[in-house]
């Protein structure tokens, strides 16, 4: 078994501080995707890590959705990559409400 090492760039911080970027590098297997990598991250290197997911079943339930490297997409279908630093960021667009959980609740649903 040969591991690679993923490089991850993370936005840190909630919607009324500056963001920070911590970075993380993550052992993998062939296969392996960034929301595996995020739970590692949360398991073995920070607790303190803010994601949201539902399920691993790929594509099924949307909590993941996240930008990487500025396009939206499902922490559970994107693989890792070994060749690049990857920059994870919340959803563009919606309120930030702890590093990478962004409120995707409508308007009209949000008690104020």
């Amino acid at each position: 078994m040969t591991l690679a090492t993923a490089h991850l760039r993370i936005r840190r911080g909630s919607g009324d501080e500056p963001p920070r970027y911590d970075e993380f590098a993550v052992p993998f297997e062939d296969g392996a995707t960034v929301l595996d990598a995020l739970i590692w991250i949360r398991a073995q290197r920070d607790a303190s890590l803010a994601i949201r997911y539902s399920c691993i079943n790929a594509n099924v339930c949307k909590e993941c959705t996240i930008a990487i490297d500025g396009s939206v997409a499902y922490a559970c279908t994107t693989r890792l990559r070994a060749d690049r630093v990857v920059t994870l960021e919340p959803l563009p667009g919606k309120p930030v409400l702890r590093d990478l959980v962004a409120d995707t609740r409508p308007p009209r649903e949000r008690l104020e």
